[in-house]
C-alpha cells in the first residue's frame, strides 16, 4: 500500500472576502473529491483572503499509480477557474 499526498498552493486573485474564497475553495475540493476519488481539505491559510493551501491525500497499489493520480489532480486544479495553482509537492509514501 501507497499513500500520495499533495500539497497545494492556490492564489485566489478575484477574491474579496473570505466568503468568496471559500467559494472558490469549496467548488474546487468537491470536483477533485469526485474526479479522482482522493481526500481534499484546506489545511492553512484560513483567515487570507486570497491564498489556500490544500491538503490531499490518495492510497494506492503502487507508488507511480498514486503519483500519476496527484500529478492528475494538479493539472485539474491548474485549469480551474478562479484559482491559480502557485507551487505544489507531492510526497510518496
Amino acid at each position: 500500500m501507497n499513500l500520495g499526498i499533495l500539497q497545494l498552493e492556490l492564489e485566489i486573485p478575484g477574491s474579496s472576502s473570505l466568503k468568496e474564497k471559500r467559494g472558490v475553495v469549496k467548488s474546487l475540493k468537491q470536483r477533485i473529491r469526485q474526479r479522482f476519488n482522493v481526500s481534499a481539505a484546506e489545511v492553512d491559510e484560513h483567515d487570507v483572503w486570497d491564498r489556500a493551501l490544500l491538503g490531499i491525500a490518495c492510497v494506492s497499489i503502487d507508488p507511480r499509480s498514486a503519483r500519476e493520480t496527484l500529478d492528475n489532480v494538479v493539472r485539474f486544479a491548474e485549469e480551474h477557474d478562479g484559482a491559480i495553482v502557485s507551487d505544489y509537492q507531492i510526497e510518496i509514501l
